[in-house]
C-alpha cells in the first residue's frame, strides 16, 4: 500500500493481534445467531401499517467500526516509523598505471582482433569496473609516453585509450622505458596501493633502462608491478602489406618471460601469460581480485514516528461506534 511506502514498524510482533479479528467478528455472528427476543403489542396495534426503517439494516455497523478500530490499534501498537537514511563512504584508494606495448607485433592475430584491440577491449573492462580508482594509461614501443595521468574521470581515460594504435611512436619494446614512464607517474602518490600493469609481447631490445633496473625503481617507490605475456604458445599469423594486398606471415613468439617474472618478484607482483582473449580476460579479472580497496561505510538514520495518525483513526472509530450504539442503532432490531 502507498500508506506504507518508506515505513517500518519497530514492534511488527504487534501484528499478531490481527488474529483477534476474524475471532471477534465470528463471535458476533455466533451471538447473533442465539438472540432470541419477545416483543409484547395491543392485538389492535398489529393490524396497523408497519412502518419502514433503514435502522435495521445498519444494525451491524458496530461490529464493522470495531473491526477497523481494531486493525487501526494494531498498526499503531507496531509504531509505524518513516526512515531517512544516508550513509558516507570512504576508500583507501588504489591507483593503477596500465603500461601497454603498442609495438608492430602487437598486430599479431593470434588474438581477435589482433594482441592490440584485444588488451585494449578487455583493459577498458577492467576500468570500468574499477569505478573508485584513479587509473592511468602509459604506451611504449621504441620508446615511452604517458598517454592519460592518472585519473578518476574513467570515460576520458576509456576514450584515449581507445585512441591507442600502432605507429604513434617509434617501433621497438621499451619494456624498461615503458615500467619506468609508469612508476614516474606513481611515486608521487599517497594511495594506499600503488600498482602497474605491464602488457608486452616481446623482449626488451630499446631504450636506455633496463627492465630489471626500473623493476628495483619500483620497488624504491612501493609500487607492485603485475607483468602480462601475451601471445599463443610457438608462432602467430602477422598481417604484413604487400603490393599484392595485405599476406600473412607466420611470426614466432618470443616473450622474455624470465625477465617480467623476475620484474613481477622484484617488486612484489605476479607474472601472467596469456594465449588467448579469453585468458587475457581471466586475468584481469584476477588482477581485480587481488587489488580490491578497503571501503568504510558509515551509516546514518533518521527515524520519524508514523503511528500518532493511526492511534487517532481508531479512538475516532471507537468513539463513533458508542455514539451510534447508544444513540441512532439503540433498539434496533432485526
Amino acid at each position: 500500500m502507498i500508506w506504507f511506502k518508506g515505513i517500518e514498524f519497530a514492534h511488527p510482533g504487534f501484528f499478531w493481534l490481527f488474529i483477534s479479528i476474524p475471532l471477534m467478528v465470528g463471535w458476533y455472528i455466533w451471538k447473533q445467531k442465539q438472540l432470541q427476543g419477545n416483543l409484547a403489542m395491543p392485538t389492535i396495534r398489529g393490524f396497523a401499517m408497519i412502518t419502514k426503517s433503514m435502522l435495521p439494516r445498519f444494525r451491524h455497523l458496530g461490529i464493522i467500526l470495531r473491526s477497523f478500530a481494531m486493525a487501526a490499534l494494531i498498526i499503531a501498537l507496531a509504531r509505524p516509523q518513516s526512515s531517512l537514511s544516508w550513509q558516507d563512504t570512504t576508500t583507501e584508494g588504489i591507483d593503477i598505471v596500465i603500461a601497454s606495448d603498442i609495438s608492430g607485433s602487437m598486430l599479431a592475430e593470434d588474438f581477435k582482433p589482433n594482441r592490440l584491440e584485444a588488451g585494449k577491449n578487455i583493459a577498458i573492462d577492467f576500468i570500468q569496473n574499477r569505478p573508485n580508482d584513479r587509473i592511468g594509461l602509459v604506451v611504449f614501443s621504441g620508446e615511452s609516453f604517458t598517454q592519460c595521468p592518472l585519473t578518476i574521470d574513467h570515460s576520458v581515460l576509456v576514450n584515449l585509450y581507445a585512441d591507442i594504435k600502432n605507429g604513434m611512436i617509434e617501433d621497438g619494446t621499451a619494456i624498461g622505458m615503458g615500467l619506468a614512464t609508469a612508476v614516474n607517474r606513481l611515486k608521487d602518490s599517497e594511495a594506499k596501493s600503488k600498482v602497474v600493469i605491464l602488457l608486452t609481447d616481446g623482449s626488451n631490445n630499446s631504450g636506455s633502462i633496463p627492465p630489471v633496473t626500473a623493476a628495483e625503481i619500483a620497488k624504491q617507490f612501493g609500487v607492485r608491478v603485475y607483468t602480462v605475456g601475451i601471445g599463443t604458445n610457438g608462432f602467430a599469423p602477422y598481417p604484413v602489406q604487400t603490393p599484392m594486398g595485405i599476406q600473412y606471415q607466420r611470426m614466432k613468439v618470443d616473450i622474455d618471460e624470465g625477465t617480467l617474472s623476475k620484474i613481477a618478484t622484484i617488486t612484489g607482483g605476479k607474472y601472467f601469460r596469456a594465449t588467448n582473449n579469453n585468458a587475457l580476460k581471466d586475468i584481469y579479472e584476477q588482477i581485480d581480485k587481488l587489488e580490491k580497496a578497503k571501503i568504510d561505510v558509515t551509516q546514518y538514520r533518521k527515524k520519524t514516528e508514523r503511528f500518532l495518525p493511526f492511534a487517532i483513526i481508531a479512538l475516532a472509530l471507537l468513539s463513533l461506534e458508542f455514539l451510534t450504539r447508544n444513540t441512532l442503532l439503540k433498539g434496533a432490531i432485526t
